[in-house]
């Protein structure tokens, strides 16, 4: 892994920021429900009591009422058209109850305007019977003409029935039935409306006529049951007490508290029935709406566990969940929830109202957490904001102080390899100036080259000093030897100076070596180009060394007719019969050398193959170095110099020398332009 990627993974530490801030906002916003809780269930507390001074104004209880589902009437924002449509009143259809009927379910649904009631009825009936005025006034044994009817009662008082029956769709006129028999109602007024599967019936009923209990019965002329169907209101012959919004209850509730525009209070009597609604949790959030990608971060990173969803009043009018039927148990109770419209969080503190010891309801506070959502989430949009500008900054800026790094650390490793390419040695390496540790790096590089070009200098210059230096000794060494063999010698004094005699001679070829380097190097810089065709040099060199080495084999292949080129063909010469000479060295008796000119970009390849071992990985690279040779059957190194003066001599016509392993052998390849670099 470069550089780069380290530090780009190393930056990913930043993320530790908003993780940080993402725990610091959660216990923030815990910290903050827990007191809005504390304080709505102290508010809600001191509601209950003050409710409590006004036993009288709440519902009286009553065994009918107890157990059976008394029949509720809901308080309706706006007066509907006495039509048989639903679709003008102010609540929705899922407040309409329903019961069991002989051909399908019967909604139906009460409300009050006003000092008036209002009644909707939805019946589901295969085949619509009508009725006529005379059959209105059979007894009520006898079965006769589909009807609703509305049950009325002041227990123990007189009971009354406010009878609907058509004798075709439209207005009708309705009947009161009670113990003196069959009445018209003409203070009532209705409508019958033929529906698919069914009728409608919509009545406008005078509060003052009503009693306390109320239920509905649908008579269908199918039906074998002369009860009719019955709502749940029922107990018996008698319904329950019917339960509406207290305008009294209302009214106090509204006096009691200062309602904040996110804050709903309800107020239900013992069995959960609403009997006052005062507010709203707020709907308008202003500022606080969160956008889908706010939320979805916003509940990934700081709602914790999953709240359940906020119901809104129950719109059949009694209020059964968990928290509410445990304030009405005498227990008060805090629950949590989520609107799933806005998803903000909601508040829901319910408490029992209880009046010397008696239960009498219970209040119910529901409020929003605007205030937490606006700093919560104001919060969490700046610690997105921030922390995503911060983490692509500091990603940036280690990303960018990463790649100057690595082009400085890669400028430098360049720099190193090119010095030992080179013939001399450049100690001069970028980044010395710095004061960083890459400086420091740079400058131990340049010190190492230095030293490393000042002894590979010294070693270039090593021959021919020892040339020098060894000639004068050499030649008194000779001369000496030379007058002893004047003299009179025992034989054993012969052998020693024949020895010594064959000793110099050696030392003076070695000399001899040793100085051609020095001056291949200055003919190289006097010689004068001309121009000349290799193809022909080399043919007549080629049969030279048939004649020299007559224990070997010379083939001689050329690609090419156009050989000619520009440059110092004496010197070429002396560069192939130092390759010839190595070659021989390498093969046997009777092994063939074979030596190829072949057209390269605009040049050509000189190259001369030998069989023989194959070149050791070590040597590669040093084989053309001064006083470096690797010979036959040896394992050491000894004085060579012959492969360095072929690669002077390539080098001074602008060409270069490669060694490779081919198949039972090696080849020597020199490349050479056709025109000359020499001075």
């Amino acid at each position: 892994m470069n550089l780069k990627r380290q530090l780009l993974l190393v930056s990913l530490l930043t993320l530790m920021l908003p993780w940080a801030g993402c725990e610091f906002l959660r216990e923030t916003e815990s910290a903050l429900r827990t007191g809005q809780q504390q304080m709505l269930a102290n508010t809600a507390r001191a509601l209950a009591n003050s409710m409590a001074l006004y036993r009288e104004e709440f519902p009286l209880q009553d065994a009918v009422s107890d157990s059976g589902d008394q029949l509720y009437i809901h308080d309706l924002r706006s007066r509907p058209e006495i039509d048989g449509y639903f679709d003008d009143w102010s609540i929705g259809v899922d407040s309409l109850r329903s019961l069991r009927g002989v051909d399908g379910p019967v909604r139906f649904a009460a409300g009050t305007y006003g000092q008036t009631l209002y009644l909707y009825v939805d019946v589901s009936d295969r085949e619509i019977v009508y009725t006529s005025s005379q059959s209105i006034v059979l007894d009520e044994g006898q079965r006769f003409a589909d009807r609703v009817s509305l049950v009325s009662a002041n227990p123990p008082y007189l009971r009354e029935t406010f009878v609907f029956a058509a004798e075709a769709p439209g207005g009708i006129l309705s009947y009161k039935q009670n113990d003196f028999g069959f009445t018209p109602e003409p203070a009532i007024t209705a409508h019958w409306q033929d529906a698919p599967g069914g009728y409608r019936i919509e009545a406008r009923i005078p509060a003052a006529l009503l009693g306390t209990h109320l239920g509905v019965v649908v008579n269908n002329t199918g039906d074998a049951s002369i009860a009719g169907a019955r709502s749940r209101s029922f107990g018996g012959d008698v319904p329950g007490r019917a339960v509406r919004v207290s305008p009294e209850i209302t009214a106090i509730a509204e006096g009691l508290v200062l309602v904040q525009s996110d804050m709903r209070m309800l107020v239900t009597d013992t069995s959960g029935w609403r009997i006052a609604s005062v507010g709203k949790p707020g709907d308008d959030l202003a500022g606080t709406v969160r956008s889908g990608f706010s939320r979805r971060v916003y509940d990934l990173l700081v709602e914790t566990g999953k709240a359940a969803t906020f119901a809104e009043p129950d719109p059949l009018g009694r209020e059964q969940q968990p928290y509410v039927s445990s304030a009405l148990a005498g227990r008060e109770t805090a629950s949590w929830f989520r609107s799933d419209e806005s998803g903000r969080a909601i508040v829901a503190v319910a408490a029992p109202i209880i009046a010397d010891g008696e239960p009498l309801g219970a209040v119910v506070l529901q409020q929003g957490t605007d205030a937490i959502l606006s700093l919560t989430n104001e919060g969490l949009v700046r610690l997105i904001n921030v922390t995503l500008i911060a983490t692509i900054l500091v990603a940036g800026t280690l990303l960018g102080y990463a790649t100057w790094l690595s082009r400085r650390i890669h400028r430098l490793s360049v720099a190193a390899e090119a010095a030992l390419e080179k013939e001399a040695v450049q100690s001069a390496l970028p980044s010395a100036l710095a004061a960083d540790e890459i400086g420091d790096l740079s400058r131990s590089f340049s010190s190492v080259l230095k030293q490393l070009g000042d002894y590979n200098e010294y070693l270039r210059s090593l021959a021919s000093k020892l040339s020098h230096e060894l000639r004068t000794p050499l030649a008194i060494v000779t001369s000496s030897l030379e007058n002893l063999e004047h003299e009179e010698l025992s034989d054993t004094s012969v052998g020693y100076t024949t020895r010594a005699r064959e000793g110099a001679d050696r030392l003076r070829r070695i000399l001899s070596a040793m100085s051609e380097a020095s001056r291949v190097e200055e003919l190289m810089a006097n010689a004068e180009p001309e121009p000349f065709d290799l193809r022909k040099v080399l043919d007549s060199t080629v049969r030279a060394y048939r004649d020299v080495y007559t224990e070997r084999r010379f083939s001689f292949d050329y690609g090419t007719a156009d050989a000619n080129m520009t440059g110092a063909p004496e010197l070429l010469i002396q560069m192939l019969d130092k390759l010839i000479d190595n070659a021989v060295d390498f093969s046997t008796e009777g092994d063939m050398i074979a030596i190829g000119l072949e057209p390269a970009d605009a040049g050509l390849v000189l190259s001369v193959t030998n069989p023989g071992p194959p070149l050791p990985e070590r040597m590669r690279t040093q084989m053309f170095d001064s006083m470096v040779s690797m010979r036959a059957g040896e394992n050491t190194r000894h004085l060579g110099l012959g492969l360095y003066v072929a690669r002077l001599i390539a080098a001074g016509h602008g060409g270069r020398i490669e060694a490779d392993n081919v198949d039972g052998g090696v080849v020597f390849s020199v490349t050479l332009p056709r025109g000359a670099a020499t001075a």
